[in-house]
């Protein structure tokens, strides 16, 4: 399998495949983007002399997330139809993901969704963005944007820094059993519930990450017990996504996370960034590595900054950002 019109039938059943073929399918995207993305091949060659040998999941080199902030990491040639950006300060350089075919994502986010959370329909849903709203490029916008749509609800919508507004909207809500949740990003979740603390009983609180200088830094325990005060109620729920990739992972509690059936986590070694644990025991610590097969057309493979913890069911933890001084395999392509 090894033209392009092949790839383009993977892309269209990516969703729909039988989970126990997730090893060959992801097998047959590394050939191709090796192939067909001039990036990611220099960094295979750099890392693997003898790529035909790859014959396994474990084996497969993931490519270091910040070559998205330098290069453009595009599987054929292709004018993006989107772009999606990444938030920072003036001082860093954004991270850029170009998408070919927007209908992916599309895809992959309400797929994703479904599964963990069934028909956007049975909800209303408000997004809490401020920051994102407030640039272009947002792939979180986008996805939210959609299910909102999907929603159907005349009072789903997004929300910048209207609290009052918002408390009142959710107040209603509660008053007729209706099904909500509420997406928002770390900082401004902690702002509404200094401001407007009210018990919720048919929310759910999803928080999507995202401090960005606005407050310190806590960690996500901490962040998830003050809104469980504020809101009485028994979890908040998350989301990890990013700009790098096209599908998401979801967590309902307790900081666990589940992936979609296309997505996949391994954890490599932070002291030799090559080296992915193949045998992990109930609990696996480390970086973590992200397969999304749905990336199709920029590269599945991707060594993220993020430490975290993988248990033998396919779940998994964020512990924090790891240390960029440790990262020394995301040096080994400077182009």
């Amino acid at each position: 399998m090894n033209k392009i019109s092949s790839y383009n039938d993977i892309a269209q059943g990516l969703f729909d495949f039988n989970i126990s073929a997730f090893e060959k399918v992801a097998l047959e995207v590394f050939r191709f983007q090796y192939e067909h993305n001039s990036t990611y091949r220099q960094f295979v060659s750099l890392t693997n002399p003898h790529p035909e040998t790859i014959n396994n999941i474990n084996a497969i080199p993931f490519l270091p997330i910040q070559l998205f902030k330098t290069q453009q990491v595009k599987t054929t040639d292709f004018d993006a139809k989107l772009i999606f950006e990444s938030s920072g300060t003036t001082q860093t350089t954004p991270s850029r993901h170009y998408i070919k075919e927007p209908d992916i994502y599309t895809k992959s986010f309400c797929k994703g969704f479904a599964q963990f959370y069934g028909d956007p329909s049975a909800y209303c849903i408000i997004g809490l963005l401020p920051s994102y709203l407030e640039r272009q490029h947002s792939s979180l916008v986008v996805m939210v944007d959609e299910l909102i749509r999907l929603s159907g609800h005349p009072k789903s919508g997004f929300y910048l820094y209207e609290q009052q507004k918002l408390a009142d909207t959710l107040i209603s809500l509660e008053n007729n059993k209706q099904k909500t949740l509420l997406i928002g990003v770390t900082f401004a979740l902690l702002d509404f519930a200094e401001q407007c603390p009210l018990p919720l009983q048919y929310t759910s609180i999803m928080e999507t990450g995202g401090m960005k200088g606005r407050r310190t830094e806590i960690t996500r325990q901490e962040v998830h017990n003050e809104l469980k005060q504020a809101f009485n109620v028994p979890h908040i729920h998350s989301e990890y996504g990013m700009t790098e990739l096209l599908s998401q992972a979801y967590s309902k509690g307790d900081g666990i996370f589940y992936t979609p059936p296309w997505m996949k986590i391994l954890i490599r070694d932070e002291e030799d960034p090559l080296h992915i644990f193949t045998s992990p025991s109930n609990k696996t610590r480390g970086a973590i590595n992200v397969i999304d097969l749905a990336n199709i057309y920029s590269c599945s493979f991707i060594a993220t900054e993020d430490a975290g913890t993988l248990y033998n069911d396919g779940s998994f933890e964020i512990l924090g950002r790891i240390d960029n001084s440790d990262m020394r395999g995301c040096s080994l392509l400077a182009i």
